[in-house]
């Protein structure tokens, strides 16, 4: 069996891949992210999600990670070692070569970027928009030739949630839901509504600009924990695969065998 984890700014996901068909992906789970965690902190998290699931730690034969938290890199590693007896394989733009990267810096290109790239081309073709929905809020462009372009990135929905509130007294937290209408009525009507359809505009207006510079039958493939937010209320969106990352791990790892 695989395990892919998806280390990014918020969250950590952790999916493992096998049985019969060796790509299913089994189970998954989401932790959060924290800068200081030590091995054996990782190891008693995996270990506990693992035996509630019934799966036996010695049954991960091999570990792909993608990470854009380089501090917590090596704690990691050290746990995937001590803990399922395997050395892990870190995914990078650098070294990877299922899709070429055409930007300026592709060496700076996230990994969580470009893994879920390759697995939306591998299930959807090409042009496509990748849209994320996490910690920021990600597009990215792939041409009809195959080539990861470049992206556009804006804060995400739980940031711009989180300044808001922070830098204003009498504002509330507010449920993730879309009201009636785009007016509000009251205050967490109006914020509910500000939230999502500000979003839902935003990712509507990135997706027809670059559908118009890659080609305007580009699929839209939107992913991320907060995909399904913005996907219900907007036909922009083609597909929302809340696992694209780690199936697009689970592909690279599979191009090395």
């Amino acid at each position: 069996m695989l395990l892919a984890i998806d280390v990014g700014n918020s969250d950590t996901k952790l999916g493992v891949f096998g049985g019969g068909d060796r790509d299913e992906l089994l189970h998954t789970w989401r932790i959060q992210t924290a800068l200081r965690r030590s091995a054996d902190e990782f190891g008693v998290i995996f270990t506990s999600l693992f035996r509630l699931a019934g799966l036996g730690p010695e049954r991960i034969a091999a570990v792909a990670i993608s990470s854009v938290v380089p501090q917590s890199d090596g704690a990691l590693a050290a746990a995937c070692r001590a803990y399922f007896a395997c050395e892990p394989a870190f995914f990078a733009a650098a070294t990877q070569t299922m899709i070429e990267v055409t930007t300026e810096r592709p060496k700076e290109l996230g990994a969580d970027l470009l893994a879920g790239a390759i697995a939306a081309k591998a299930s959807y073709g090409t042009p496509l928009v990748v849209v994320g929905f996490g910690t920021a809020t990600t597009f990215g462009a792939v041409s009809r030739e195959g080539e990861y372009l470049g992206a556009a990135l804006a804060p995400g929905i739980r940031i711009s949630i989180d300044a808001l509130v922070e830098r204003t007294a009498k504002l509330p937290q507010v449920a993730l839901e879309a009201p009636n209408g785009p007016i509000g009525r009251d205050t967490v009507s109006a914020l509910q509504a500000g939230i999502i359809f500000g979003f839902v505009g935003q990712t509507e207006a990135l997706v027809a600009r670059f559908r118009h510079a890659i080609g305007e039958d580009a699929r839209a493939i939107a992913t991320g924990g907060m995909a399904d937010v913005v996907a219900n209320h907007t036909a922009a969106i083609d597909a929302v695969e809340p696992h694209l990352v780690l199936k697009g791990l689970a592909l690279w790892h599979a191009s090395q065998r």
